[in-house]
C-alpha cells in the first residue's frame, strides 16, 4: 500500500514542496497563505490542482505556527502516512481473499486516533478496505499511521470526493450498506452476511443526512448503561466483529 512514514511529514517552503511533488510521494494537502499568488507559489498551486491535491488557504500566522516560525515562504505541505488506494483495489483484495467484499466507510471522522484504531481493527478482522471523504475529515496523517500500528501497510484506504456517489457505486456492485447510529435495528437481529459496507459516523454529529438516506439500513448497538453512545472506534470494533462472526 506504499511506504509507511513515521512522522507528520510537514514540508515547508517552495523548493521543498516542489521537490516533494516531483518525487511522487503521497500528499495529503497543501496550505498556502491568503493573498496574491505569484511566482513559485502560483506554479505549485497550479501543479497541485492538476494532480488533484487539495489546496487550502490560511492566515500567515497559522503557517508560522505550523512551521515553528520557519521560513515557509507562504506554503506548507502535509505528506500522507501512506499512499491512498483506488476503489478497485478494495474489490481486488476481496477477490483474492475469496470472500464477499467487506468495507468500512468513515463519514467525516475528526479524531486521527479513531481513524487509526478503526484501520487497525479492520485489518485484524479481514476487512478489504476503508473509505474516507476528501473534505471535512481526518486524513492519513502521521498520527493516524501510529494509531494504526502498522495496519496501513496492508489496508487499502481510499479517499473519495463524494461519499454518497461512492455509496451508489458500491450498491451498483451488489454491496449492501448499513449505517451505525442510534434508533436503528438491533445489530444482533440484522442479516449482515454477503457483500457489505458499514458506515461509521462523525464522533459528535453521527451520520450526515445524505449518507444516512443512502444506507440500506441503520443498525444500533444495544446500550444497557446510563451512557447511550460508544467511542467511534469502539463501536466500529463491535460491529466489525459481529460481521466477522457471520462470515466464519
Amino acid at each position: 500500500m506504499g511506504k509507511y512514514m513515521e512522522n507528520e511529514n510537514l514540508i515547508i517552503g517552495c523548493n521543498a514542496v516542489k521537490e516533494a511533488l516531483k518525487s511522487g510521494r503521497a500528499i495529503d494537502y497543501v496550505i498556502v497563505s491568503r493573498g496574491e499568488k505569484k511566482g513559485a507559489r502560483a506554479q505549485i498551486i497550479s501543479e497541485c490542482r492538476e494532480k488533484g491535491i487539495i489546496v487550502k488557504e490560511a492566515d500567515e500566522k497559522k503557517l508560522d505556527y505550523l512551521s515553528n516560525n520557519g521560513n515557509h515562504q507562504g506554503i506548507v505541505m502535509f505528506a500522507a502516512a501512506c499512499e491512498y488506494a483506488e476503489l478497485d483495489d478494495i474489490f481486488k483484495k476481496a477477490e483474492e481473499s475469496g470472500k464477499p467484499p467487506f468495507i468500512i466507510i468513515c463519514d467525516s471522522l475528526e479524531d486521527p486516533h479513531n481513524l487509526g484504531a478503526i484501520i487497525r481493527t479492520a485489518e485484524c478482522a479481514g476487512v478489504h478496505g476503508v473509505i474516507i471523504p476528501e473534505r471535512r475529515s481526518v486524513t492519513l496523517s502521521g498520527t493516524v499511521g501510529k494509531a494504526a500500528a502498522g495496519a496501513l501497510e496492508y489496508m487499502p484506504v481510499v479517499r473519495v470526493k463524494n461519499l454518497v456517489s461512492t455509496m451508489k457505486m458500491l450498491k451498483d456492485k451488489g454491496v449492501w450498506i448499513y449505517g451505525t447510529d442510534m434508533n436503528g435495528s438491533s445489530l444482533y437481529q440484522t442479516d449482515l452476511s454477503g457483500s457489505i459496507a458499514v458506515v461509521i459516523g462523525n464522533e459528535g454529529r453521527g451520520l450526515s443526512r445524505l449518507v444516512r438516506e443512502e444506507c440500506d439500513g441503520i443498525v444500533s448497538i444495544p446500550m444497557f448503561g446510563n451512557i447511550n453512545s460508544l467511542n467511534a472506534s469502539v463501536a466500529a470494533g463491535v460491529v466489525i466483529y459481529e460481521i466477522v462472526k457471520t462470515r466464519m
